[in-house]
């Protein structure tokens, strides 16, 4: 039999002004010690009664320590023998706490396809400032917080089945009715509430359309630069992606020569698009390219995914018909989102299908995800049945339009130097082309570790070479702070340009 004695007593180190618990601390350290081995196996402890006077503590927090150790098998008691150290800890060897390597070094800690993801992630910015130039950021001031209040404690209280319990996997059905009609009023998708599936954003939209639609090595074609959240949900499925150009006319049709098979390439199982405002570069696509991009996926029994970004918060221009509502032969599929019409945090999105794919999308969801949380979806139902959206969307287009102007002011003003840029027609961003030919990804950075936020184009490009750009969000700042902001952006610049001349 071996003793602890003052070996034990010497290694513990209670910190009263800590945040854990007196006993919680007893127990991580005494857990720790038998881990690494520094308590053998059938170790007798000191006696309660010892640890209470050399430690200073109460009987209580010594007898919780051990309690909680005992029932997990690290302690047993002997009746009146004492507490010994578990012998099913004999065979297992002593385990040493050591510094994790970065990830990327870890060899076979994740698999390939998720080491290409964990290296080829963009930086993601999530500044806790209300005011930024993020481009996905909507302004939070704007947030109609008292009507969605209303709403969420309408239905908070209620204990039926419906909405305490598991949730369709297809989503309320009052909310796809309300969403078919907000799609068919704004947009035109002539679909009806049978063909609405709810999701937690474009982004679980992405991932299930990716493992219900492709295989393994099924080509897939995106725009370049395009859109990287759905990119890398189909990457992730172990999909090779093609990257089309954008041109004035929006993205490319891919050579047919390639398509046809002739060189033993075969035709893209699907495609993903951003036709109404090219994320990123903010062009509509044109009627006629719209047309051809159905007759290709007519003509290869090809997908094309139709991610509907931005779509409601237009300025000026017409706003052209969605391919889905184009699409009579069934091959489009849309996705929508309320994050940037409303708020991220929400959480909830759609998916608009044709009629065959809605039963084996909702399965794939509800194994993929779980819808999101009912009394959400009861909430944005009776938002937009009652209108709120419509209105939301009008003050916030003459919000965001009036802060993208004052915005290309203050660029113009102060940063015209550094930087081209000029109005969007849609969206939450501007694309600000830089005058010099630099690495805009690292200027991102350089700005970022100033305390100012925007994407680099450089992040959204597959092979593609564009000139460097900032993705610039006007959303998030308020128009009489704007030219503060963008000198804040203008000192930031200043400063990383020093240090990097003089590193």
């Amino acid at each position: 039999m071996k003793s602890a004695g003052g070996r034990l007593l010497a290694g513990l180190e209670l910190d009263r002004d800590a945040a854990h618990p007196l006993h919680r601390q007893l127990y991580a350290q005494l857990r720790t010690q038998i881990l690494t081995g520094a308590l053998p196996s059938g170790t007798r402890l000191p006696s309660t009664r010892t640890l209470v006077a050399e430690l200073g503590v109460s009987r209580i927090t010594v007898v919780t320590a051990f309690e909680q150790l005992t029932a997990e098998g690290f302690l047993r008691s002997r009746a009146g023998d004492g507490t010994y150290v578990d012998t099913l800890w004999s065979d297992a060897a002593p385990q040493q706490p050591m510094p994790r390597p970065p990830l990327s070094e870890r060899g076979a800690a994740t698999s390939s396809r998720g080491t290409d993801l964990f290296s080829e992630a963009p930086h993601s910015w999530a500044p806790s400032e209300t005011e930024s130039f993020v481009a996905s950021q909507v302004a939070s001031s704007a947030f109609p917080a008292a009507t969605w209040k209303r709403l969420l404690a309408r239905h908070a209280g209620r204990t039926d089945p419906t909405l305490i319990g598991y949730s369709d996997p297809h989503g309320h059905p009052a909310l796809r009715e309300a969403i078919a009609d907000y799609v068919n009023d704004v947009r035109g998708l002539g679909c009806t509430a049978d063909q609405v599936v709810v999701t937690s954003g474009a982004q679980q939209a992405f991932n299930v359309l990716a493992v219900l639609l492709l295989d393994v090595g099924d080509p897939v074609i995106v725009e370049d630069p395009g859109h990287i959240s759905g990119r890398l949900a189909f990457q992730s499925l172990g999909c090779p992606v093609r990257g089309v150009p954008v041109d004035e006319e929006g993205a490319v049709l891919p050579d047919e020569l390639d398509e046809a098979g002739d060189d033993g390439v075969s035709p893209a199982r699907l495609a993903c698009l951003t036709p109404a405002r090219q994320h990123p570069l903010g062009i509509a696509m044109s009627p006629a390219r719209r047309a051809e991009w159905i007759a290709w996926a007519q003509r290869n029994g090809s997908w094309i995914v139709e991610d509907d970004c931005d779509s409601e918060l237009r300025y000026r221009g017409k706003l052209l018909p969605t391919l889905f509502g184009l699409d009579l032969s069934r091959h489009v599929i849309t996705v929508g989102s309320f994050s940037k019409v409303l708020a991220p945090s929400i959480r909830l999105g759609y998916c608009v299908l044709p009629e065959d794919l809605v039963e084996p999308f909702a399965s794939a969801s509800s194994v993929i995800g779980r819808p999101p949380a009912m009394v959400l979806q009861a909430a944005l139902t009776d938002f937009l049945a009652e209108g709120h959206l419509h209105a939301h969307l009008r003050r916030t287009r003459r919000l965001y339009s009036a802060r993208q102007d004052a915005l290309l002011q203050a660029i113009s003003q102060q940063l015209d130097h550094r930087i081209h840029a000029g109005p969007a027609d849609a969206g939450l961003h501007v694309i600000g082309w830089l005058r010099e030919n630099a690495d805009d990804i690292a200027v991102a950075r350089g700005l970022a570790a100033g305390g100012v936020y925007t994407y680099p184009l450089g992040e959204y490009r597959l092979t593609r070479q564009l000139p460097p750009a900032l993705l610039i969000g006007f959303a998030g700042t308020a128009e009489d702070h704007m030219p503060y902001a963008v000198g804040k952006m203008a000192a930031a610049w200043d400063r990383w340009e020093r240090a990097s001349a003089g590193s």
